[in-house]
């Protein structure tokens, strides 16, 4: 059982946050190399990778449903259910994956040069995805257990995880994009390889570590390993309202790129760089939030209101505080940030105004997420999704208002990122003061 201390909660939280931090770090390689290589690669990559991670928010919304109902578990004092947790996460990943790869490869194409008003980068996004789209396979079981380290507090091999695919994304991008006397140039199709390969190697790595840790041989997660479909229901009731709002988020958010690219190139070119650095916020966000939700499962399984609660205040004021450690550069110097992913002088002021500008966004994000994850960790994900539609309806009114209708500036189009947070932040609010959360039963 995990305690309350600050160092505790640390302890969980500061490996997913360095997980997040090298992932950001990969992202901003990965844009940094192709701005360098080729400005319309790095827009196609940029368009192409978010409609990637949109699908890959399905596997992403199970694992989340498995996380949950296994901390659960542990709190109820049931371990010898998680094996088959796992084993029937690990099925139903399969099964998503082979839709997902089925839609990358013959439903995206024709739509993705149905509304995008740039061939070449519509081509781009395609080759793109064409090869990016292998690593749904590796992912469906580095996610599973991803959930179950998470939900066991392990968040530790999570981390090396993370750095394993992170040296072996950063040298292949190297290599693949620009070549070198073994391996041709790649460009494009080289930073789709190198990071489906990143994603095998992350995968291999996980399996092993697994493989032989104590924890696993206790509750006997590969000896006992099978697909229960009753545990099937139990994540899908719990995991799909989590898919739809990830999908849902994401797709939003690759919707207002694409109107964004229908501005013009230029645009285009500020937002996905702005995009590159933005993920650095998200590093504490979102790795005190994964940690709000095993805290919030396993005290509610323990019957434990009062230290909820404790667990709330104490995250939040912990991922404020990481916040301002990883992201305060978008404020004192953004020119020196956007420097990294793009050091065309031509993008370079009003890139770093934009980012100067969304970063109080995301502190209005720090509070609400680890109250939008607190419902989520106590299994009223149905009302999650609720809220995440309603935000995301008044998000995408807005952009379009700002984009189509008034045709403002790009700088004032980034205003929706305030309207969408506040919503989300609003909402939890109102449903943890005025709903009987605590009582839910998984």
């Amino acid at each position: 059982m995990l305690d309350l201390k600050y160092r505790s909660i640390l302890a969980m939280a500061i490996p997913l946050m360095a997980s997040t931090f090298i992932q950001s770090i990969v992202l901003i390689t990965d844009s940094s190399f192709l701005s360098r290589y080729d400005t319309i690669a790095f827009d196609a990559v940029g368009n192409g990778g978010l409609i990637y991670i949109t699908l890959f928010m399905a596997l992403v919304g199970v694992s989340d449903g498995a996380q949950i109902l296994m901390a659960r578990r542990l709190g109820e004092n049931k371990e010898h259910r998680l094996a088959r947790i796992f084993g029937t996460t690990i099925f139903t990943n399969l099964c998503i994956s082979l839709v997902l790869f089925g839609i990358v490869m013959f439903i995206a194409p024709p739509l993705i040069k149905g509304y995008s008003h740039i061939e070449k980068i519509a081509n781009g996004q395609i080759e793109y995805l064409n090869i990016r789209s292998f690593g749904f396979f590796f992912a469906m079981i580095s996610l599973a257990i991803n959930a179950y380290l998470m939900a066991i507090g392990r968040t530790s091999i999570v981390l090396l995880s993370a750095v394993f695919i992170a040296i072996s994304n950063i040298g292949l991008d190297y290599v693949l994009i620009f070549g070198n006397s073994i391996f041709p140039t790649m460009g494009l199709k080289g930073a789709a390889l190198a990071s489906t390969l990143s994603d095998g190697v992350g995968m291999i790595f996980l399996i092993v570590a697994i493989a032989i840790s104590k924890k696993q041989k206790r509750h006997r997660l590969f000896t006992e390993l099978s697909y229960n479909y009753q545990s099937f229901k139990e994540v899908i009731r719990i995991g799909s309202p989590i898919i739809l709002q990830g999908i849902t988020a994401l797709a939003t958010w690759t919707v207002f790129f694409i109107w964004i690219e229908q501005m013009g190139e230029y645009e285009l070119t500020i937002s996905q760089t702005i995009r590159s650095m933005y993920f650095l916020a998200f590093v504490p966000i979102w790795g005190f939030g994964a940690t709000t939700k095993t805290y919030v499962s396993q005290y509610l399984g323990k019957g434990d209101i009062k230290s909820v609660k404790t667990a709330i205040l104490r995250i939040q004021l912990l991922s404020l505080l990481f916040l301002f450690i990883f992201f305060h550069g978008s404020i004192l110097y953004p020119e020196k940030l956007i420097g990294l992913i793009n050091p065309n002088e031509m993008y370079m002021e009003d890139s770093a105004e934009i980012l100067r500008f969304v970063s109080g966004s995301v502190v209005i994000y720090s509070f609400g997420s680890v109250l939008f994850q607190t419902i989520n960790g106590s299994g009223n994900t149905k009302f999650t999704l609720f809220i995440e539609l309603i935000s995301v309806a008044v998000y995408i009114i807005s952009a379009f208002i700002l984009i189509k209708i008034v045709e403002a500036d790009i700088f004032w189009v980034w205003s929706v990122e305030y309207i969408y947070f506040i919503c989300m932040g609003l909402f939890s609010v109102f449903y943890l003061k005025f709903f009987n959360w605590e009582k839910k039963q998984l």
